[in-house]
């Protein structure tokens, strides 16, 4: 490998310390050698979730999202700027060296289109479906550097833990910036009519997307008892069940927002979950 490339893998843990330190912190547990690769991979995902803040058309926001797309379907060249760019080489590297399915991570910038759009999210399986794409998908290409056997049952703990961190940062979101109401689920509203102010409206349904959240939480902590050094990957889950607390106290009051768990509590709880073989 060259020291360029090695330089780009630096910049992929840089950029995941700067925006995203519990899931810095997660991927730290990760064995030595394969910790860089896990890095481009929530590079990458940091990346195209980060894309609906950094425009201020959504067609722009498109444009970069479609040149993630490219890049990963083989379309752009390196002159072109794909493998210039050192998230993208860092991440193409990746995806050669462990046969990642390249399917999967076109799949993730797709989703992340809506983050552009102010179309309201259709229903709780759509919700829970662009989780799978997001948070989920990562976590299973982690597990699979990490040498998971993806096909054994247990593997579904990959799955159940990144849609419970998925609808937690939704639920975070919605708490702290209104204009992310738009991944509550229209069905969610459709039954209650005039029966209940927004306002309660808006707090029973983020009421729902906690509990979902518990509960896939708790299935993913009772899957995930065999998974051998590929337990690493679910890690980055590990700091759901505070961020529910916290959220449960505030009950959604959106002039006051839920305070975040400390870093060190964080800190804690990830450490603990390293050493068990839960979550």
């Amino acid at each position: 490998m060259t020291a360029a490339s090695e330089e780009n893998y630096g910049q992929c843990e840089e950029l995941l310390r700067a925006r995203d330190r519990d899931l810095w912190l997660a991927c730290l547990f990760a064995p030595r050698e394969a910790r860089k690769h896990i890095h481009a991979l929530y590079a990458f995902a940091q990346e195209a979730a980060d894309v609906s803040g950094k425009v201020t058309l959504p067609l722009l926001g498109e444009m970069r999202l479609q040149w993630w797309i490219d890049t990963l379907e083989g379309a752009a060249t390196p002159g072109e700027g794909a493998r210039a760019n050192p998230i993208a080489d860092a991440l193409i590297d990746t995806i050669e060296r462990f046969a990642l399915p390249r399917e999967e991570l076109i799949a993730l910038a797709e989703a992340h289109i809506f983050d552009l759009y102010d179309d309201r999210m259709p229903t709780w399986s759509a919700l829970q479906d662009y989780c799978r794409a997001t948070a989920s998908a990562p976590m299973r290409w982690a597990a699979r550097i990490l040498g998971a056997d993806l096909e054994a049952p247990s593997a579904r703990a990959f799955d159940e833990a990144g849609v419970a961190l998925g609808l937690t940062r939704i639920a975070r979101a919605i708490a702290q910036y209104s204009g992310q109401r738009k991944f509550l689920p229209d069905e969610a509203f459709a039954s209650d009519g005039d029966s209940a102010s927004e306002r309660e409206q808006l707090r029973l349904v983020v009421k729902e997307i906690r509990r979902l959240a518990q509960s896939h939480y708790d299935e993913a902590r009772r899957l995930a008892l065999d998974l051998g050094p590929a337990h690493a990957a679910l890690l980055p889950a590990a700091t759901t069940p505070l961020y529910l607390e916290r959220l449960a106290r505030s009950d959604y009051h959106s002039d006051r927002p839920a305070r975040e768990p400390s870093p060190l509590r964080r800190q804690w709880r990830i450490w603990r979950a390293s050493r068990g073989v839960g979550l």
